[in-house]
């Protein structure tokens, strides 16, 4: 266990040096094809480790050596394999072998190919070491990790001067949730004096219940998941990070980075349960996160930029089943989302490269005979999100539904209404994008063609996961009144009291009325895929440009100008104290540095007219000094 343990995290660090160092000498299909093989290789571990894992496991620390004492504290840098992390492990390292593959085709014309598959690599290592460590400062090690190369691979195109500003607008925002998750570790570890995850959990109960002590630490550890998983109001930088290539977007900003906030509440859940009123301020942010981003996604006409609005609303959604404690229902959207959403990035990426790199749905339209495998594959994605009956999406998003009305039945209609926001923007950019009639160029509709094996064979094999994933954890009006097969795994994950508070939440509902919630949602659906297309279809509706759209959908358009708020509040004013720091430098500091330097020059020139190497005059000074002396000492006496 412990060397297939330690080769699973190594592999795509083995492959991230090799191709840093070599790739630039070898051929295209040799970077590609060792960084592909490094991951799918540590996927199939996985694996193995999986298939003899179940429910009842204990989870299996892997020490790989000391890291530091401090106060008689052993910290130890290690790695603990349970069932949460094999979950994550295994979706991180599927997903990203598959869009490794399709990322072969999709920049086998790039200059910095080797560069690119060398980022991703150590993305997928850094992943792997936040969601496989055995304390919060390994899981930090990996946060940090997984920034950078965020960083690196959002403004991968860095000689666009736009694409770099979206990069370090990811970054910075990213920091500020940063700085205060590394507050929350500070501060667990002062209270508890440790910081792995198994000591901390034994000692939870030591916090008094809704005290300000646990209220203090979970909420700076939620404000570090509100950044990594851009809710409010840290949210806005992710729309932009689409500014990277596509196979970008869909491994770290559909189905892995976005996640490790939802992994961290679930991992620290000990210690969420014991924070009601956190918990009901995550409930109240994935409200507020899924409705500004799912208002926004109804028209945007950039392909990528519905998809990353909605990546930002079912992040909201996740949120939300965290707020009602029921954390193996956020894992499981968690897992069906990496599957269907990124499909639809990567579908996204096969139209995008069919129309010859033309990211605006105004200039589509008609593809489905085109590019015929990338209609297909896309539809199911947009059916899964949408909710179409037991696919994938259906089924996770049902589970929320029921958590919801089991709290509040009001969670329960405003969640409705959002689940009908989520199936119209999304069969508006189906429609808007493979139906009616061709609106591009001669030249774009000449180039039209469907993308290489190596990029379809991805959307394959994403497109029935999105179809059967959802079966792994049974819907929860098949199994009602039992565990389904996702809680029963993730149990020795959760406390007692997290699993018993999930376990009420979730069977709070009686069956009839759950048959009742699930037929009005699946009434929803039909009702709204009939009226997207026949606004888009039948009535031939098209897309405008952003000027042209005047009240709500302006305001949906522009995103309520958060952006050009933040801009004016935020940016504005931190450069306004930069010229101000730089006035203060330039006008007093510099001015003193001068003075004190040309005081130092003067006194200089001064003594070189005495000490101009003339003994008479030497001589002349000592001895009126010696006089002086004297005289000063006679008239002291």
């Amino acid at each position: 266990m412990e060397n297939l343990v330690y080769a699973i995290i190594l592999l795509p660090l083995l492959g991230f040096l090799i191709n840093g160092l070599f790739g630039k000498n070898l051929p295209k299909i040799v970077v590609g094809s060792l960084a592909t093989a490094m991951v799918f290789a540590s996927f199939c571990i996985a694996v193995s480790i999986f298939m003899n894992f179940d429910s009842e496991s204990q989870p299996v620390i892997v020490k790989a050596f000391e890291w530091f004492r401090v106060n008689g504290v052993q910290i130890n840098f290690g790695f603990q394999i349970d069932q949460l992390s094999l979950m994550m492990v295994m979706i991180i390292t599927g997903i990203g072998s598959l869009i490794h593959l399709y990322s072969i085709g999709y920049m086998s014309h790039d200059k910095g190919f080797y560069k690119f598959f060398t980022y991703l690599n150590l993305f997928i290592f850094s992943m792997l070491l936040l969601v496989m460590g055995s304390n919060y400062l390994i899981l930090f090690i990996g946060w940090e990790g997984v920034g950078l190369c965020s960083y690196l691979l959002i403004g991968f195109w860095y000689t666009n001067e736009e694409y770099g500003k979206a990069a370090r607008k990811a970054f910075i925002m990213n920091r500020i949730g940063d700085l205060a998750l590394l507050i929350g570790i500070f501060m667990l570890a002062s209270q508890t004096n440790a910081v792995d995850y198994l000591t901390i959990r034994e000692n939870a109960g030591k916090f008094e219940l809704d005290g300000s002590v646990i209220i203090f630490i979970t909420a700076s550890l939620f404000i570090g998941a509100t950044g990594k998983s851009a809710q409010v109001p840290l949210y806005t930088w992710l729309p932009d990070a689409m500014a990277g290539p596509t196979p970008v977007s869909a491994l770290i900003h559909a189905a892995t980075m976005v996640t490790a906030g939802i992994y961290l509440v679930v991992r620290s859940n000990f210690l969420f349960t014991l924070a009601p009123t956190v918990q009901d301020g995550i409930l109240f942010i994935g409200f507020l996160t899924a409705a500004l981003a799912g208002f926004y996604a109804l028209r945007q006409n950039d392909i990528k930029k519905v998809l990353a609005y909605s990546t930002v609303s079912q992040l909201g959604f996740m949120f939300i089943a965290l707020g009602l404690g029921a954390y193996t229902t956020a894992m499981f959207h968690v897992m069906t989302h990496a599957f269907f959403k990124a499909l639809l990035f990567l579908g996204a990426g096969s139209v995008i490269h069919a129309m010859s790199n033309e990211q605006d749905m105004r200039f589509m339209g008609g593809l489905k005979k085109y590019i015929p495998l990338t209609h297909a594959t896309f539809l199911i994605g947009t059916l899964a999100i949408s909710g179409f009956p037991l696919l994938s999406g259906m089924i996770s998003k049902d589970e929320i539904l029921v958590a919801a009305f089991a709290k509040n039945p009001v969670y329960w209609v405003i969640l409705f209404i959002l689940a009908a926001v989520t199936a119209t923007y999304m069969f508006r950019l189906y429609y808007l994008t493979f139906h009616g009639e061709f609106r591009g160029t001669e030249e774009q509709k000449h180039h039209l063609h469907e993308s290489p094996t190596n990029m379809t064979l991805p959307l394959i094999v994403l497109a029935i996961l999105s179809v059967i994933g959802g079966l792994i954890n049974l819907p929860h009006f098949i199994g009602h009144g039992h565990y389904a097969k996702l809680m029963e795994w993730l149990k020795p994950v959760l406390t007692e009291e997290s699993f018993n508070q999930m376990e009420a939440t979730l069977s709070g509902v009686p069956f009839g009325t759950e048959m009742i919630l699930l037929g009005a949602t699946v009434l929803m659906f039909f009702c709204v895929w009939f009226f997207v297309k026949n606004t888009y279809v039948n009535k031939k509706k098209q897309a405008l440009p952003e000027e042209q759209y005047t009240g709500w959908e302006k305001l949906s358009a522009r995103k309520l100008y958060i952006d050009e708020l933040y801009n004016a509040l935020i940016v504005k004013t931190v450069e306004g104290l930069g010229r101000g720091g730089k006035m203060f430098d330039n006008g007093i500091l510099d001015r003193f540095v001068d003075f004190v330097g040309d005081g130092a020059e003067d006194s200089g020139k001064a003594m070189k007219r005495v000490q101009n190497g003339n003994v008479e005059n030497y001589i002349l000074v000592m001895s009126l000094a010696v006089g002086i002396i004297l005289i000063v000492n006679f008239i002291l006496q």
